[in-house]
């Protein structure tokens, strides 16, 4: 017997074999190793077969690893675990899960070392039945008193989103440890769970455990992500009176709790504090400080941080956080040349960096740019993801730059991202703000998951195209569908009634708001109530909504009823719906000339000069009207009366024939419209020089034959200029799609989409 066991223990000593205890042997002495080892059948050796797979594991040879595994013949539990320790090491979670399968149909015996590491597993990969099953051998076998195999279900169950089921096994851990009471300290602040917090927390304490900085910022980020940002704040200053000293993890989470609270007085004692632990250096907490000043609305001081900050010490995300921050605040401009600073600098910027600015411009009516934007862009090599087209699109809406939208929506076709809620949402909104409203029904059909924005960029859409029937007939599929309308549906729906005047709908829509949905009516719903009590004639009616709201009306419902009055030249509520707006809005020319219509509609010219010269005192001008058409990739902006476009000879040309034609038709121009004190040949000229028309006329002298035209407007079409385009569609052959700030208008084959409504 002693005989022959000599040679099995000279080969332990073999040098070959040397290399299983070495941390630097490579992959090929490792296979040396193991071929020896198959030649001198040592494999059964659970010790050496054991190293051997320790050794593949290292080289991440995974498969020779499992291979050595799958050898052995009768393999011990150090086997398994350390196969599965090691694939876990490297994120290998389903395979180290398979290994435990096979472990446990050997039916090898468990042990405390391979449970945490399979419950890992399973935490790493949601997978939430199989720990289930885990926590049922845990009992079952009796590991329910090591605490370090409840502490990892503990953490499962966290990762899990089973905060109860975390918190039933951390009642029964034998002994706590710090780690797992900030774990379950910050899943409760995640949760908005004030209480529980301090409950654990006093609870820690008293089993005498005390809180490092990580269970510190697992409750102060925790408080930051649920909106509690007060608690936040708080619990910062707590961890600040026990002595603990915070890092840059506390001051960036507690920076953004002070932000969104727009306490612009407290962040500036964080950023004392913060220069005072010398942490103004950090590029983490230079991005949070850049991003409060923003929150809290101080420019100045925000541009002040930005000079007196090291810019080298700013990292891209600081960047981003500065672009951000200038564009919410209204400063647009300036961000746009700190961008361009860094551009020229050469310091890193990424898809946020551009989207941030894309997103500025498009959001403060600089649509143009935003376009010009994204195409350096993609010039620039930064590929734009599934927040950049959504960004973009409502700049290609506001514009109505259809070809720009369908290269955007052809970019995210490619990229395939298309099938992104936002994305989709986003699709469906430039398309009907383009005219195109049977392409954005399109893309709506094709969003797989649909979600609130989706349906009421839709309903939105038919609305503004006053098809009010198919708008209603989206409202009720919406709910068919399994979607709750919220306050934005009913806006929506209600508008979508009022273009088509229906009123008897519009009020029952009104009414189920709060009667059938619990929806208060917020002021976006008066103001489109009586928006289609104005329109139908009905302004006292719509006097007396607006005189028992139960809040104080803002601009946007005094401002309906205006322009109902407008509309059907009603003087006393006209003067009633002005004097609100003169208070609510002292400085809107808009409002002004508005009542100096309603004058001129009358021939109360003295009434019209004494507007008129109030708003001369005031410094006041009117707004002139304005169009923009989209040319050959390039966008043309009309005024109203202008002369500097390099086409104009050719377009009064071009309007003097359409004129003589329509007047062969039969067709006299509208001289009614024109609200001046002037002769009847003046009045023409003036409604010759109006921009729709004029940009018509540029469309029609630069794109073929037949082709659609696509016009936006920034005040509503008068009626002259609509019974002219309605003659133009006819007579040219072409469909043209004007958008003023009231719907859209499609005209074709002497028609209009509006039925001479609106």
């Amino acid at each position: 017997m002693t005989r022959q066991a000599l040679p099995f223990l000279e080969n332990l000593n073999t040098p070959v074999l040397h290399c299983l205890y070495s941390a630097i042997a490579s992959l090929s002495q490792t296979r040396q190793a193991h071929a020896y080892i198959l030649k001198t059948g040592l494999l059964a050796d659970t010790h050496l077969s054991t190293r051997l797979i320790s050794r593949y594991a290292n080289h991440h040879s995974f498969v020779e690893a499992d291979l050595v595994l799958r050898s052995i013949s009768d393999p011990s539990i150090s086997s398994f675990s350390t196969l599965i320790y090691a694939l876990n090491k490297s994120n290998l979670f389903t395979q180290s899960l398979n290994v435990f399968s096979r472990m446990l149909s050997h039916g090898v015996l468990l042990d405390t070392h391979v449970l945490p590491n399979v419950v890992k597993a399973c935490g790493k990969l949601s997978a939430l039945k199989f720990g289930r099953e885990i926590h049922c051998i845990v009992c079952k076998y009796g590991f329910d008193s090591d605490s370090v195999v409840q502490a990892s279900l503990v953490h499962l169950y966290l990762k899990s989103d089973r905060i109860r089921d975390a918190r039933n096994v951390f009642e029964r851990l034998p002994e706590g440890d710090v780690v797992t009471y900030g774990a379950l300290l910050s899943a409760y602040a995640r949760k908005g769970c004030v209480n529980e917090v301090k409950e654990i927390f006093s609870g820690m304490q008293s089993y005498g455990l005390e809180p490092n900085v990580v269970s510190w910022n697992g409750m102060i980020t925790g408080f930051n992500q649920s909106g509690n940002y007060v608690e936040a704040v708080v619990m910062f200053q707590e961890m600040h009176s026990k002595g603990f000293q915070p890092d840059h993890i506390t001051i960036s989470s507690v920076l953004s709790a002070v932000g969104d609270m727009e306490r612009f007085n407290i962040g500036i004692q964080v950023l004392c504090y913060v220069i005072k632990l010398g942490l103004l250096h950090c590029k983490f907490v230079i991005s949070a400080l850049i991003d409060m000043f923003g929150k809290c609305a101080c420019a100045g001081d925000l541009m002040k941080a930005f000079e007196e900050i090291n810019e080298e010490l700013m990292d891209v995300g600081a960047r981003n956080a500065l672009l951000t921050a200038l564009s919410r605040n209204d400063l647009v401009d300036v961000a746009m040349e700190v961008f361009e600073r860094f551009r020229v600098r050469g310091r890193e910027l990424n898809v946020v960096s551009w989207t941030s600015m894309i997103a500025g411009c498009s959001q403060n009516g600089k649509d143009i740019e935003a376009l010009e934007l994204f195409r350096e862009m993609q010039s620039a090599g930064v590929k734009p993801n599934s927040v950049t087209i959504p960004c973009l699109l409502p700049a290609c809406g506001n514009i109505a730059a259809l070809v720009h939208g369908k290269a955007a929506h052809g970019f995210a076709l490619r990229t395939g991202i298309t099938a992104d809620v936002h994305v989709g949402s986003a699709l469906v909104d430039m398309y009907a703000k383009c005219g195109r409203i049977h392409l954005s029904r399109l893309c709506f059909d094709r969003i797989p998951n649909k979600n609130s924005v989706c349906w009421n960029a839709i309903m939105g859409g038919y609305a503004m195209h006053g098809k009010a029937n198919e708008a209603i007939d989206i409202f009720h599929l919406m709910q068919q569908k399994g979607h709750k309308p919220d306050f934005i549906s009913f806006s929506c729906v209600l508008s979508a009634c009022s273009q088509g005047g229906l009123t008897e709908q519009g009020w029952r829509f009104f009414n189920s708001m709060y009667e059938d949905y619990g929806i208060e009516a917020k002021m976006e719903h008066y103001s489109c109530m009586v928006n289609l009590l104005g329109r139908s004639g009905k302004l006292e009616e719509a006097y007396t909504m607006i005189k028992q709201m139960p809040f104080e009306p803002h601009a946007c419902v005094w401002g309906a009823l205006l322009s109902s009055c407008r509309l059907h030249n009603n003087i006393r509520l006209g003067e009633i719906a002005a004097r609100n707006l003169f208070e609510l809005e002292p400085n809107n020319p808009g409002n002004y000339i508005l009542l100096s219509n309603i004058y001129a509609s009358k021939a109360m010219w003295d009434e019209v000069d004494a507007v008129r010269d109030v708003m001369r005192s005031r410094g006041m001008k009117k707004n002139p009207g304005c169009s923009w058409i989209e040319i050959k990739n390039q966008v043309h902006i009309l005024l109203a009366g202008d002369k500097s476009n390099p086409q104009m000879t050719e377009i009064i040309e071009k309007l003097h024939k359409l004129s003589l034609e329509m007047k062969k038709a039969g067709y006299l121009p509208n001289t009614n419209l024109v609200l001046q004190d002037v002769n009847e040949q003046d009045k023409e000229q003036i409604l010759c020089g109006h921009s729709e028309k004029l940009a018509v006329a540029l469309g029609l002298l630069n794109t073929p034959l037949g082709s659609p035209l696509q016009i936006i407007k920034n005040l509503r079409i008068c009626g002259d200029c609509h019974a002219v385009i309605k003659f133009i569609s006819g007579f040219e052959g072409r469909e043209i799609y004007v958008r003023d700030t009231n719907r859209f208008h499609h005209f074709k084959d002497g028609v209009c989409s509006c039925g001479d409504f609106w």
